[in-house]
């Protein structure tokens, strides 16, 4: 959302206080409000549309928050309608289109900018070299190296979509998202930013612990490029000597090295850094580009000319090569000339030191003649020298994990002390299984190591998997983490029978068919719905309390239909209850009461006593009708924007085990306590439970004033 946009919402709010407003539930705009605040505009607009239902009269200021709900959760059409309804009570304010307006014109700044906007990604240094990105698209890089620098993560920075970059790396993209799924991180929540984000702990300690020297290496390797940024390009070599004194085999490191050679003009120590590299990697184009351009400086023309055939050999569309070969028409002309002239421009002056085309031609017919001069190393002078590397992880593609240093202690979750399930780590850098994490937050949103708050991270609910840490569990740990799996599987298969220990919500009266919203701020309760949802079966038992056992003998099994989260961790869960049932034995688990239960089903029957049934049915239907009939206006609203409209007669009662919907709906809203409503769910005759609803219509109408 657009700050401006957000600012706007602490200082205006649309006056509610007009005499069409007094039906209004403070407690569900308040709702309303929170929902805003955490940017759920829907859940908003849904509540001020519910509200508006239950008035006899459109409130003005009720329509301009629904609008402006509906405007920033970018339903403009919709908001249109509704300030279209309370310009027509009253007109307008320009103050009253403030929040449309902006954002009307955060979008078209949005959309404009998406347009033009070009993504560069920005050198620590200005290279004189080119295509650098193009170089390295032939080169596999393991699960250890940044996707940016593609070298080894130094200060891993995991990201809430689970991918991990170097901290400097993030620092310097300019493009501000993250390169392997598009996050963007400069519109996330401060905690999500680079001022909010930490290092993880873990994947650095790994990394550390496993590659060492090259670890310090890229430490040195950083502090090089940062004095080079400065220009202090002496401590710059320092630093960078001392990095290649530690990894020697590092080619990257190497062309890096010989790039600030040439910017302090010391060309000799570049050509010597070329040889390096050719001598460690020589199918890689990049060493024979940087050995060529060092002897172009040096004005060693026929050498460099020679690196440039190297490099179109192994990369034949490098544009950046060509253009550079190019550049030297004399050097081509003396080299390559056999006697026939006509290769060339007869306008061209082969000896006036300007660019000419004929070099291509020139370089690909010498190519097929006399291939000993320009042929590339082949891969036994490759294999020769990586023999002879101590380590070889930039031109190897893969580095390996000594198996000594191995250890699963290492992948321990210390909240539950097992092997990470499903990790995630937060933005303050530490790791914990998914599950024990939301654990711990339903009771604290601060993290469980540091103590730093996660209030933030609890709002947007991004628990993505950290995916470095996913694969490494699959990489090395494949046994103990399908072990760890298959205890998971089961704890899901446990929670998931809806016969023994189901999960018991112990608040208030639920029926089969009727709806039953809930406000969910209980940890234990958080856990249990949260829970509910994994295992798929979205449903729990609904009982009333009871001073003995703690819950009632007999409830009502829920069903989720929808769940709307808050920033704080609290839930709006709409359910609906589905089918009664009868408790065998109470229970316990992580703090929730739970039970073993018997699902109960209304007794058939046939013959004349179905015939006295229909007859009773229809009877009692008659009568509810009436009585619902009868009721004010007012009332009726209310009832019908709760429950919804009294459902039709069933053309067959016993057509369904817990008998017509109809029935449920009235008992819902009787005016009964609650023990009263209990003694008639539990029923099990359908007979008996109209005989009970006929008592209570007749008592409720003779009691009705007149």
């Amino acid at each position: 959302m657009d700050a401006g946009i957000q600012n706007h919402e602490e200082h205006y709010v649309h006056d509610l206080t007009s005499p069409t407003a007094t039906g209004l539930c403070a407690e569900m705009l308040g709702v309303a409000d929170e929902a805003c605040l955490a940017g759920d505009f829907e859940l908003a607009a849904d509540i001020y549309t519910s509200q508006l239902a239950e008035l006899e009269h459109t409130d003005r200021g009720l329509c301009l928050r629904k609008a402006d709900a509906l405007a920033r959760g970018g339903r403009i059409s919709d908001a249109l309608d509704s300030y279209c309804i309370a310009a027509n009570l009253q007109a307008l304010r320009p103050d009253e289109l403030q929040i449309l307006v902006e954002v009307i014109a955060h979008t078209i700044r949005t959309k404009e900018q998406s347009d033009s906007k070009t993504i560069s990604v920005g050198s620590t240094s200005n290279s004189i070299f080119f295509d650098s990105d193009e170089m390295d698209k032939e080169q596999n890089f393991d699960l250890f190296s940044c996707r940016l620098c593609k070298s080894l993560l130094m200060e891993p920075m995991s990201l809430v979509c689970g991918h991990t970059f170097c901290k400097r790396c993030l620092e310097d993209d300019l493009a501000k998202e993250c390169r392997s799924c598009s996050l963007k991180t400069n519109n996330s929540p401060r905690q999500f930013t680079m001022d909010g984000l930490r290092v993880n702990v873990i994947i650095s300690g790994l990394i550390g612990k496993w590659f060492n020297s090259e670890s310090r290496a890229r430490r040195y390797w950083s502090e090089g490029e940062c004095l080079w940024k400065k220009m202090d390009l002496t401590n710059a070599i320092l630093k960078f000597n001392t990095a290649i004194e530690l990894e020697s085999c590092e080619c990257r490191l190497l062309a890096r090295r010989a790039e600030l050679f040439m910017e302090m003009k010391n060309f000799g120590q570049a050509i010597k850094d070329g040889d390096a590299m050719c001598r460690l990697r020589p199918l890689w184009p990049k060493a024979h580009y940087i050995k060529a351009a060092a002897f172009r400086s040096t004005g060693r023309n026929e050498e460099a000319l020679q690196e440039y055939f190297c490099c179109l050999a192994l990369k034949s569309d490098w544009i950046a090569v060509k253009l550079e070969a190019q550049k030297e028409p004399t050097l081509s002309c003396s080299k390559f000339k056999d006697g026939n002239s006509s290769i060339l421009p007869r306008s061209e002056n082969v000896n006036s030191g300007i660019s000419s085309p004929f070099v291509q031609p020139v370089l690909k017919r010498k190519w097929t003649e006399d291939t000993k001069g320009f042929e590339p190393p082949n891969k036994q002078l490759k294999e020769d020298n990586v023999s002879s590397c101590k380590s070889l992880p930039t031109f190897s593609g893969e580095r390996q994990v000594p198996s000594q240093l191995l250890d699963s202690a290492d992948f321990e979750c210390s909240l539950c002390m097992r092997l990470f399930y499903e990790p995630v780590t937060t933005p303050c850098g530490h790791t914990f299984c998914l599950k024990c994490l939301e654990r711990c937050l339903d009771h604290c949103p601060n993290c469980p190591l540091c103590k730093e708050n996660l209030s933030e991270y609890l709002a947007t609910r991004s628990y993505n998997k950290t995916l470095i840490m996913e694969e490494l569990l699959q990489r090395y740990f494949c046994d103990e983490l399908a072990e760890r799996r298959k205890v998971h599987e089961e704890e899901m298969k446990e929670l998931s029978n809806l016969n023994q220990e189901v999960p018991i919500f112990v608040c208030t009266m639920a029926f089969p068919t009727i709806p039953c919203p809930l406000h969910v701020f209980e940890p234990r309760y958080r856990l249990m719905i949260r829970r509910s949802m994994e295992t798929g079966t979205k449903q729990f038992g609904m009982c009333i309390a009871d001073e003995l056992k703690g819950f009632a003998d007999h409830g009502c099994m829920l069903e989720v239909r929808d769940v709307k989260f808050f920033p704080d961790g609290r839930s709006v869960v709409d359910t609906i209850g589905i089918a009664r049932f009868k408790v065998l034995s109470h229970g316990q688990r992580d703090g929730y009461h739970t039970a073993n239960i018997e699902y109960l089903e209304d007794e058939m029957v046939e013959g004349d006593e179905l015939t006295e049934l229909l007859k009773l049915h229809d009877s009692v239907y008659d009568q509810a009708l009436g009585w619902f009939t009868s009721l004010k206006d007012d009332m009726k609203n209310q009832i019908i924007s709760h429950f919804g409209q009294l459902p039709v007669k069933d053309s067959d009662p016993q057509g369904n085990p817990n008998g017509p919907a109809w029935c449920w709906w009235l008992l819902a809203v009787l005016p009964l306590e609650n023990k009263a409503q209990l003694t008639i769910l539990a029923m099990n005759s359908l007979k008996d439970r109209l005989v009970a609803i006929r008592r209570v219509l007749i008592f409720v109408t003779r009691k009705r004033p007149r």
